[in-house]
């Protein structure tokens, strides 16, 4: 295109100042031929003048026209003549001064106009007898135009290869920098945060411009890596926590240990008249205390690895509680303790018994432990005002300090992340971190108050049956006792 329209513009100013140049060329021609200036258009004498004229203009090519166009005489063999008839209106219009450049009929060619130069012929009675037509710019020139344009069209597409080629390199190298630069960019990046060199932490610094694409990826990237930082803080949290409660749990693992093989040691070194049973009946309640720790810890074990899974239904809490009494009623009398164990409501709940029971049984074994002779341990119902039902655990005994209290708080299920992988807590104890594991199975919120000396209070959140679920409950008990009775009678 842009050679076409170089060719184009070029050919237009050529056209444009020669026949500028040339403008009265005719005109002139007819002034100085005697024949011409006559108004005479047919004589075998203007041949020889058109030949003269031609020599001294050999890009010329002259013709006489009659008044309507028609061609008379010229300087060519007759068989180059491939028109006989020339546009007369561009002719008029030429002669009135038009604008060039302004292509006319080429008698020489069908398919091809040309520039030229025009005079009216008049005769010595003042009448128009004809025209003079010149064509500037003729086959001779057409020509050697052609041979020099060749030529110049080899040496231009050469050099517009070059050029373009030279263009092509450039812009795709400068292209290519603009759209490899955020990439390299993100790659620098990533290699500093590979050997930790950004003071920013684990994340990509500024905005990537250039592409979209590279943005949005920076960004995954850096929630990628916010990812992982958490998980990376989370795990170095839980290791710490492991520490502290293995040794936590060496404390508590060592204590009956020691107190089994002291007891053990020393009725061993006592003559065989002095041996007391009491060394041995303590040293057994030691060994029973370190079997219940293992046993703890395996069962903790368990809950973390996924092991045990909630199996919810329909249950009687005054079941549960009459069942948690019986179970601890002798060590409670054994120390003059009270148990206070009511469901003032009667209720029926949706939980899973025996990790209720567990959960139950590991918050009264901590109370009993630590309430003193004479106190008192109780477990009541209450129904808040939002219609929440709330199991209360209360004891009067030395109660916990705030660093423990805070610990415990821990438990509330929908202040934490529930997962089977979690650690126990250290500064409560294996009992209470299986507590913690129980209660995010079961889904139950936790409410802690104590105070040093004045005993704890521990209120746990219970699922009550809907609706729905007493009336498929009854259903069941209906079909239950039907069955039962049709054995009965069989």
């Amino acid at each position: 295109m842009l050679w076409q329209w170089q060719q184009f513009s070029q050919e237009f100013s050529r056209n444009q100042i020669q026949q500028s140049l040339h403008r009265d060329l005719a005109e002139h021609m007819a002034h100085i031929n005697p024949l011409l200036s006559k108004g005479v258009t047919s004589d075998a004498a203007l041949k020889e003048a058109f030949h003269d004229f031609m020599l001294l203009g050999p890009s010329f090519e002259i013709y006489t026209l009659d008044n309507q166009g028609q061609v008379i005489a010229y300087d060519a063999n007759e068989e180059k003549i491939k028109q006989q008839q020339v546009d007369t209106s561009l002719i008029t219009t030429f002669i009135n001064g038009a604008k060039l450049p302004l292509l006319g009929t080429d008698p020489r060619s069908t398919n091809k106009d040309k520039i030229f130069s025009a005079a009216k012929l008049i005769n010595s009675q003042g009448e128009q007898t004809g025209y003079l037509y010149v064509i500037i710019g003729g086959e001779d020139f057409d020509s050697w135009q052609s041979i020099v344009g060749e030529h110049q069209s080899t040496q231009f597409w050469t050099a517009a290869i070059v050029i373009s080629s030279a263009f092509a390199i450039l812009l795709f190298v400068l292209l290519l920098k603009i759209f490899t630069q955020p990439l390299s960019r993100l790659e620098h990046d990533l290699r500093l945060l590979a050997s930790h060199k950004l003071n920013d932490g684990l994340t990509l610094p500024g905005q990537y411009s250039g592409s979209s694409e590279i943005n949005q990826l920076s960004h995954h990237i850096n929630t990628l890596l916010a990812a992982l930082s958490g998980q990376h803080q989370a795990i170095s949290r839980q290791q710490e926590e492991r520490h502290a409660f293995m040794l936590h749990l060496s404390h508590d693992l060592k204590t009956p240990l020691t107190s089994l093989q002291g007891y053990i040691d020393t009725w061993l070194l006592l003559p065989e008249h002095e041996r007391s049973n009491d060394l041995i009946e303590v040293a057994a309640r030691s060994g029973q205390h370190l079997q219940q720790l293992l046993g703890q810890l395996l069962e903790l074990a368990a809950l973390e690895n996924g092991q045990i899974t909630a199996k919810f239904q329909a249950c009687s809490l005054s079941q549960q509680l009459l069942e948690l009494k019986q179970t601890f009623a002798p060590r409670a009398k054994s120390k003059a303790i009270a148990l206070n164990f009511s469901d003032s409501h009667l209720l029926t709940i949706n939980t899973d018994p025996q990790l209720l029971q567990r959960v139950l049984n590991n918050l009264i074994d901590n109370a009993i432990r630590y309430t003193p002779e004479q106190g008192k341990i109780t477990i009541e119902t209450l129904i808040s005002e939002d219609n929440k039902l709330w199991l209360q655990v209360s004891d009067n005994g030395s109660g916990m300090h705030k660093h423990e209290l805070q610990a415990l708080k821990q438990l509330n299920h929908k202040a934490m992340v529930i997962s089977s992988k979690q650690t126990a807590l250290p500064q409560l104890g294996i009992g209470l971190a299986i507590v913690r594991q129980l209660l995010n199975l079961l889904g139950c919120a936790i409410e802690i108050d104590s105070m040093p000396g004045k005993g704890s209070q521990f209120r746990l959140e219970l699922k009550q049956l809907n609706a729905a679920e007493k009336d498929e409950q009854n259903d069941s008990q209906v079909q239950v006792l039907q069955t039962a009775e049709t054995i009965k009678a069989q």
